[in-house]
């Protein structure tokens, strides 16, 4: 069993593992212990890893089968893996905006690993927010009433048409006409399968409305939970190097990709986990 170090970097969420590397230290006692530092964490950090595409991918199969993207190419040899590049001259960037990754699939991913490939030196950083402490932080009264509400999640948003995923230069997407019908429904509060605990489970990227409610109250209500899920308290924020990883769980944390380095380029690499259906 290797040895390595957890460090906790802010009172919300997020870890620092030290200690390890990531392509040769996979023995089951470690796996085993990273899934656990995970389900308490949230993200999980890792720097200087010396990582391609095929490592990353083994690395991600010791947690669970890896996902695709249905609505983004992927790369040529490995169609697991998705290269979330930024070009200098982009307007947008991919996974800007505060969001959980896929919500639009009835059984939306377990969780990311993303790898620094190229990274500009200044700007560029990650926030995440944790999901869990925004439901504790709410009121008695509010948890009560949003206990049996249903969202109603959908791609359209940021692949249909104009949606902001596809105003990239950089990124190509795919299947628009299945975007625009992409409908699905999950819980506005979700169980965590592996701790129990209740995160708040709807996010500005992909969350269309709240079922069974009038417009007007669905982005009323919608609009309280986009702004309380961020709130400072319940974030930490990640400076990329190259060769740095985060891992984050998609059941319980949103992140935000921050565009401040326009002119500069950006590339990353990104696979999934599949997860289950939210309850």
């Amino acid at each position: 069993m290797s040895v390595f170090t957890i460090t906790p970097v802010t009172g919300a969420l997020g870890a620092v593992v030290e200690g390890i590397d990531l392509v040769r230290d996979l023995d089951d006692d470690t796996v085993a212990r990273l899934r656990a530092a995970f389900n308490e964490n949230h993200v999980l950090f890792f720097r200087d890893q010396a990582m391609g595409p095929a490592d990353q991918v083994a690395f991600g199969r010791r947690f669970g089968p890896l996902g695709s993207h249905p609505y983004v190419e992927a790369n040529r040899e490995f169609p697991e893996v998705l290269d979330l590049i930024t070009e200098p001259d982009d307007r947008v960037n991919f996974g800007g905006g505060w969001h959980s990754d896929v919500t639009f699939l009835e059984e939306p991913d377990l969780g990311s690993i993303l790898y620094a490939v190229d990274v500009p030196p200044v700007g560029g950083d990650t926030l995440f927010a944790n999901q869990e402490a925004a439901y504790d932080a709410l009121s008695p009264t509010m948890q009560e009433m949003l206990a049996p509400l249903v969202a109603i999640h959908s791609a359209g948003k940021q692949y249909a048409g104009a949606g902001y995923s596809r105003q990239s230069k950089a990124m190509i997407t795919k299947n628009a006409d299945l975007a625009a019908d992409s409908d699905v429904e999950h819980p506005v509060i979700r169980t965590h399968p592996e701790t129990g605990r209740k995160a708040l489970f709807v996010n500005r990227a992909h969350t269309a409305r709240i079922k069974g409610m009038h417009a007007g109250e669905s982005e009323a209500l919608l609009e309280f939970l986009y702004s309380h899920a961020v709130k400072e308290r319940f974030t930490c924020r990640f400076q990329w190097q190259s060769g740095s990883v985060a891992m984050w769980d998609n059941r319980s944390v949103q992140h935000h990709a921050i565009h401040d380095y326009k002119g500069q380029r950006r590339q990353m690499r990104r696979i999934t986990i599949q997860g289950d259906r939210p309850v």
